[in-house]
């Protein structure tokens, strides 16, 4: 997978811990989602998930169409949630066509 924007500015999540990854992780937050990364291939139940937490944080949600589990380095995760505003919009102001836009919300 090519290293593009969105790509370098997840990695930068991950390390400044700046993001949750997997369901159980993003329930326990209490605010602070600046956007929901899901994975395009997430089962039905994963992306009703999605669109609930996205709704609870009112935050956008995007999906990325291949390479998540890559992209965040762990076997499994579905969905992700960026807790940093600027990185948040870095993100979405870089998308490229292995990522689109589910839902809107404010950041």
């Amino acid at each position: 997978m090519a290293n593009g924007k969105v790509e370098t500015y997840i990695g930068f999540c991950i390390k400044s811990g700046k993001i949750s990854l997997g369901s159980g992780a993003i329930s326990t937050l209490k605010g602070g989602v600046k956007l929901l990364v899901l994975d395009g291939t997430a089962a039905k139940n994963s992306q009703r998930l999605a669109l609930k937490f996205k709704n609870r944080f009112d935050c956008p949600l995007i999906v990325c169409k291949s390479g998540f589990e890559v992209l965040v380095n762990r076997e499994g995760a579905k969905i992700a949630a960026i807790r940093d505003e600027e990185l948040a919009k870095a993100i979405l102001r870089n998308l490229d066509d292995n990522y689109e836009i589910c839902a809107e919300g404010s950041i």
